[in-house]
């Protein structure tokens, strides 16, 4: 198949970009990387008449250390991101998931900002930001606001931007001190979305207990899931005292509307995700008591 009729739109600034937004209203869509949404169009899932294309707008790539945050720009692929040492220092569970990222050629094309518009609840870069309490930077003609990444994924495929807002960058807190990081999934097939998956960080004070930890969950809801039930059990305790299937037990525990399809029951991908969580917060919290 091919794709309905459209528009095709190439501006050569954010500013531009938003503009062409505010004025093309909802006919309008962002292409980047463009490794979810031409499959999409391609198979008529969906339509548009205006794609606006943003992969040439400088403005929108890049990855800089700013104080106590990363901030990497929207349209910086995957494979930059793999390849940064930036990443790899301030925002190691970032570099981890990336290598689950599709394959080397989607990411070759594929963007940090295309995967969180696109909101995939499988996907790992929204449950890596919502671990680790990302925001994320939208520009509209009104300006320039900071999306928490708690309250960026509004249900499947949908977000909190408006219209006319253009994803713009992604800024992540670097934890300091004892870290630990890990991010484990079950896929058919390595490059696949995750049928479930948990994306961990874990940081320990003087006394091996923990001081702050994230566990984002990918495939086990609408939108990526994060495990508060089990962070609230494990902060403050001793990360030895915790058995790593009793934090998997509680990060499934309130999961609510968990999908069924082909590839697995609800009741499986549970099973699953309290696997994948409790490996993922033994490899973290090993890693951490290493520092």
């Amino acid at each position: 198949m091919k794709p309905a009729p459209f528009d095709y739109h190439r501006p050569e600034t954010a500013a531009e970009a938003v503009g062409l937004l505010a004025d093309l209203g909802d006919e309008a869509k962002i292409l980047a990387g463009g490794q979810s949404l031409i499959p999409m169009l391609a198979l008529r899932l969906t339509a548009f008449g205006d794609l606006v294309d943003v992969g040439r707008v400088e403005g929108l790539r890049g990855v800089e250390p700013r104080a106590d945050e990363v901030w990497i720009g929207a349209g910086t692929t995957a494979a930059a991101i793999e390849n940064s040492a930036t990443v790899a220092a301030g925002v190691p569970l970032l570099a981890r998931a990336t290598p689950f990222v599709g394959h080397f050629q989607i990411r070759n094309r594929g963007t940090i900002g295309g995967s969180l518009a696109h909101a995939d609840p499988a996907a790992e870069y929204p449950a890596v930001a919502v671990a680790l309490d990302a925001e994320l930077e939208a520009l509209s003609p009104r300006g320039t606001r900071r999306i928490p990444a708690g309250a960026f994924f509004m249900g499947l495929w949908d977000t909190a931007l408006e219209p006319d807002e253009l994803l713009t960058g992604v800024r992540f807190p670097v934890w300091s001190g004892r870290r630990g990081f890990a991010v484990e999934e079950l896929a058919r097939r390595h490059g696949d979305f995750a049928i479930a998956g948990a994306a961990v960080a874990i940081e320990l004070d003087a006394d091996d207990r923990v001081r702050r930890c994230g566990i984002g969950l990918m495939g086990l809801g609408p939108t990526p899931v994060r495990a508060a039930k089990a962070e609230a059990a494990a902060v403050g305790a001793a990360v030895g005292d915790l058995g790593p299937e009793d934090v998997g037990r509680l990060a499934v525990a309130d999961l609510d509307a968990v999908p069924s399809d082909l590839h697995g029951s609800s009741a499986y991908r549970t099973r699953i995700g309290a696997v994948v969580a409790a490996r993922a917060w033994s490899a973290a919290g090993t890693e951490a008591l290493d520092a």
